[in-house]
């Protein structure tokens, strides 16, 4: 039994030699076929080599080639250099905050601008990184004294991989010891636009009226007035805020110092002063077709309006002005409200004006006296004719024309600029209010006898 086995192995191990024998046969004859191309390839490619090389056909490019190889490998460093160079960009980084290396707290410094450009060189990588991060640019004056200096505005923090360039890259720089003085402070009402036309500021009281400026004696010689800037947008009611302070040279330009406190805490009352008054509609123009106006009736007979209390007392109507000129048939006018100096808002914008038109007629009052207006030095005035009235011509409808009386027309003679002697004046005449009618003269003339003392005339003007 044993010796069957150990036939068995024997036999085993007999077909792996021979099996392995045939394997290495395979590999050694696949092995030297591929030599065989190797060097079939290399004997095509050098002969095909030979033909152009020693071939006088192409002897002139075999040339340029190898002029250009030996052109590159001795100019290798300067081509790479001059590769490596044209890769570098540059970028101008704009308004790049100055920041100042000093005692500002004690010193006064002037002539360092607050913003530079600088100029990143360097590859296109590096420029683009350096231009996005925070850089800034330093006045280093921690070695200097007080008194002007030059000095070199140097930037930081864009990295060591690129060159900068800072313009403007110097400075004249001078420096001055601060010193405190102390200035009153008044106010500036700022965003009244945002404020209701129906409110009133009234006077605002500060928590104190002075505050401490701190700067160089030149500097505070320069200011002018210290504002406090009171914002009153949307403000209804009586209020409280910190108002900013500001100092202002004498031409309003603004000083900068140090302010101590920097705001000032104020109250702020806030009223709403009104006023009903009339509206009045007068007529401007003449119709056309010897037309007149017969009546002009608003839909608004009132406005409630909204000021100082000073401005509502010079106000006691409204007076809206209707042009009808050339227009002959009834209409109706739509018109602003224009509002009289210092009333800031009414509760009614525009009104509109029915206006009704009338053939226009005209009579003649009589006997309509001469009055004398603005006789400031009391001079005396005869008439050789002893003419003390006039006739007056009344133009309307004949409704409105038929109201009119001598007691509802003024004459009169403007004795303003008059002086002694003999003179001709003309006669002006009040014209009613409403322009329904109108007044006229034929002869507005009128000469006098001026009566007075022309020296005395001469004291009272000195």
């Amino acid at each position: 039994m044993a010796n069957k086995k150990k036939h068995h192995m024997d036999h085993n191990k007999l077909e792996l030699a021979k099996h392995l024998a045939n394997q290495s046969k395979r590999i050694s004859s696949q092995y030297d076929r591929f030599v065989q191309k190797i060097i079939h390839f290399i004997h095509y490619a050098s002969t095909g080599i030979d033909r152009v090389l020693f071939n006088a056909k192409y002897a002139k490019v075999v040339s340029l080639v190898l002029a250009a190889l030996l052109y590159v490998v001795v100019n290798y460093n300067d081509i790479t250099s001059l590769y490596k160079t044209s890769l570098k960009t540059s970028r101008t980084v704009q308004n790049v905050a100055v920041y100042v290396q000093y005692d500002t707290q004690e010193y006064e410094i002037s002539g360092i601008p607050t913003t530079t450009d600088v100029t990143i060189t360097g590859d296109a990588t590096s420029v683009t990184a350096a231009s996005t991060t925070n850089g800034k640019v330093v006045a280093d004056l921690t070695n200097l004294t007080e008194g002007t200096h030059a000095v070199t505005l140097i930037a930081e923090g864009f990295g060591d991989s690129v060159n900068t360039i800072v313009n403007p890259s110097n400075a004249v720089v001078t420096i001055k010891k601060k010193v405190t003085q102390q200035f009153a402070i008044s106010y500036d009402i700022i965003h009244r636009d945002k404020m209701d036309g129906i409110y009133n500021v009234g006077t605002p009281q500060f928590a104190s009226s002075v505050v401490n400026i701190r700067a160089s004696q030149d500097t505070l010689n320069q200011i002018a007035f210290v504002k406090a800037l009171i914002d009153v947008s949307n403000q209804v009611a009586d209020f409280e805020q910190d108002a900013k302070l500001v100092a202002y040279d004498a031409n309003g330009q603004i000083v900068n110092v140090d302010i101590e406190p920097q705001t000032m805490h104020v109250y702020v009352p806030v009223t709403s002063p009104n006023k009903t008054v009339p509206i009045e509609v007068k007529i401007k123009g003449t119709p056309g077709d010897n037309q007149a106006v017969a009546s002009a009736v608003a839909d608004k007979q009132t406005v409630t309006i909204y000021g100082t209390e000073s401005a509502l007392l010079d106000v006691d109507k409204i007076t809206v002005e209707v042009d009808v000129s050339n227009l002959t048939k009834d209409t109706t006018v739509s018109q602003d409200i224009t509002l009289p100096t210092g009333i800031t808002s009414a509760n009614v914008s525009t009104i509109s004006v029915e206006v009704k038109f009338g053939a226009g007629t005209t009579k003649t009052i009589s006997g309509v006296p001469i009055n004398y207006k603005n006789n400031v030095h009391n001079y005396k005035a005869t008439q050789s004719d002893n003419i003390t009235t006039m006739d007056v011509e009344v133009f309307g409808t004949q409704d409105n024309i038929s109201k009119i009386n001598e007691n509802d027309i003024y004459l009169y003679i403007d004795m303003s600029t008059a002086e002694p002697g003999l003179h001709e004046f003309e006669v002006k005449v009040e014209q009613p209010t409403t322009g329904l009618v109108k007044y006229s003269l034929k002869n507005n003339k009128l000469t006098l006898t001026v009566l007075g003392d022309q020296n005395t005339q001469q004291k009272e003007g000195e």
